[in-house]
């Protein structure tokens, strides 16, 4: 034995000096401290953070009655309401995991994550009843289903045993919950995409979501009582962990059921929103709104972006609009964002389109993150910090999932080396920052010369006419495959096939330039991220039909 042995003797974990570390903490002080704040924002619904602390422990206590606790499946059904929010807290404070479902999933997708999860009851609201129904009818098992009445929302048919409202009378507002025993207990469980098979599902425990939670306030300054405006679904990474983020500021979670232009910026005025997150879609949505709709907001409003970089002009727009972008980069697998393009300060004084280069980086880990890197998936080595050697970016720390439910094969594969493999293609600058520059299904070989599709992509975002961008490989005999673009036009712009072409010739090398451009309404998901599975079907056909 090496060094002073008194440091070991006698020095151990206790209840005075050790706790597992879990996000449900945060409400019990944020009632605690102040009772009275205004917590959740919902319409005519607007309770404290005593009287929402006080509903999630009934939820938890009647779950619990129900015979639902330690590593049982609780799934929700709902856009982002008052009830998905405290089944964020009410949940696990049972003990059970939560499953928020994609809201926009078929019934028969819906049917295998309630199968593969094992849930034991699902809270689901009536906008959804259709979908609901048919799911549980291919499920083939009786759980327990509660129907969610959403005064926003005319209700819908009941596909449930007992209304939300009546199921949380059932429940104790004193019920005396527990922190788990072991921080490393699974707290949610979320699903992959699954656009090339089924979707695999993803675990967290108490631990990483805590420390995520945390994450969010360090990474972002993020002040006491922001008012955080949920345009980001809740189903999403658990909502990136702002559920529990916003707690622990005691701030005030103001609702959104659908994401609608008017709505959003309405309630920015109204609750005066100081912080929000979504893809760049949103943000277009709102900068690119009649004037008349943002005229009554007269503060800055901090938002992240993930997703796509956003482009030059999306940052000019917000910028000119009220709204302080910052970029930030993860994956389900991480709980949300694990990076962030942290600003440094002499970038304020660049040019636009110079600050919008820096910006569009997936930058540096989070503080909470452990390590991110951009490694060469054989070897595992660094690649140069030149900004052009490719390799795959890889993360490891706290705020990595526990792994995939059911699925140890493709959990150790995802976990080899000792890091998480996220699949996306980057680079290194000489600043350490990390910049993608692709998935790796979605490199474009072509004569065999690899086209980042998202450098196609950022040329095209810079023309004027272009609100959204997507690019992907369309099969070609000659060269393989070649770049196809996918443009969605800003509403009143025009724009032809060759006024394209030219100005991607000015801006790349001409192999790169797409051989094809189509002119539509890009498919998203959800989340505001473009379906690029869906587009590079269009693409395959397309190149089967006679020139």
């Amino acid at each position: 034995m090496t060094g002073n042995p008194a440091y070991l003797a006698g020095l151990d974990k206790n209840e005075a000096n050790y706790a597992a570390l879990s996000p449900l903490g945060f409400i019990e002080r944020a009632a605690y401290v102040y009772p009275d704040s205004l917590a959740v924002v919902h319409g005519a619904h607007r309770k404290t953070w005593r009287e929402t602390y006080r509903r999630c422990r009934r939820l938890a206590s009647a779950l619990s009655r129900h015979g639902i606790g330690k590593n049982d499946t609780v799934a929700v059904m709902a856009p982002n309401i008052p009830a998905l929010y405290e089944a964020h807290f009410g949940v696990p404070m049972c003990g059970a995991v939560l499953n928020a479902l994609n809201t926009r999933l078929d019934a028969e997708t819906i049917a295998f994550m309630l199968r593969h999860g094992g849930a034991r009851a699902l809270i689901t609201d009536g906008e959804f009843a259709g979908t609901i129904r048919r799911a549980l009818e291919t499920l083939g098992e009786k759980i327990l289903v509660i129907d969610i009445d959403d005064p926003e929302f005319p209700a819908g048919p009941r596909v449930g045993t007992i209304r939300y409202e009546d199921f949380l009378d059932e429940g104790d507002p004193d019920y005396a919950w527990q922190n788990p025993a072991d921080e490393w207990d699974a707290i949610a469980l979320n699903y992959t995409s699954g656009t090339t098979g089924d979707p695999k599902g993803v675990v967290y425990h108490h631990r990483g979501a805590y420390l995520n939670a945390v994450s969010n306030i360090v990474n972002w300054g993020i002040p006491q009582h922001a008012v955080y405006l949920w345009t980001l679904p809740m189903f999403h990474c658990n909502g990136w962990c702002f559920p529990w983020t916003i707690a622990e500021r005691a701030g005030t979670n103001v609702c959104l059921r659908r994401v609608e232009a008017k709505a959003a910026l309405d309630l920015i005025a109204a609750e005066r929103v100081t912080h929000m997150c979504g893809a760049p879609i949103v943000y277009s949505l709102l900068v690119h709104a009649p004037t008349e709709m943002r005229s009554r907001i007269d503060h800055v409003v901090a938002g992240q972006v993930a997703g796509a970089s956003p482009p030059a002009s999306l940052i000019e727009a917000c910028e000119a609009a009220g709204f302080d972008l910052t970029h930030v980069y993860g994956l389900t697998e991480t709980y949300g964002p694990a990076s962030v393009c942290a600003k440094q300060v002499d970038w304020k004084d660049l040019l636009i389109d110079q600050r919008a280069d820096l910006n569009s980086r997936q930058g540096v880990r989070v503080p909470m993150q452990e390590a991110m890197a951009v490694l060469d998936p054989e070897t595992l080595a660094p690649v140069p910090w030149d900004g052009e050697t490719m390799g795959e970016i890889m993360f490891r720390g706290n705020i990595a999932m526990k792994g995939y439910l059911s699925n140890p094969a493709t959990t150790e594969k995802t976990f080899e080396g000792g890091w998480f493999h996220t699949g996306d293609l980057a680079v290194t600058y000489p600043d350490g920052y990390m910049k993608i520059r692709d998935r790796s299904k979605d490199i474009i070989i072509s004569g065999g010369e690899n086209i980042s599709s998202i450098e196609v992509e950022e040329a095209l975002y810079r023309h004027p006419a272009v609100m959204a961008v997507a690019v992907v490989a369309r099969p070609d005999e000659k060269w393989g495959e070649t770049p196809c673009a996918f443009i969605e036009l800003r509403p009143g712009s025009d724009v032809t096939s060759a006024e394209l072409t030219a100005f991607c010739r000015e801006r790349m090398a001409h192999f790169k330039v797409p051989r094809k451009f189509l002119f539509q309404e890009l498919p998203k998901t959800s989340t505001g991220k473009i379906q690029k599975f869906a587009l590079r079907e269009i693409a395959r056909v397309l190149s089967e039909q006679p020139a």
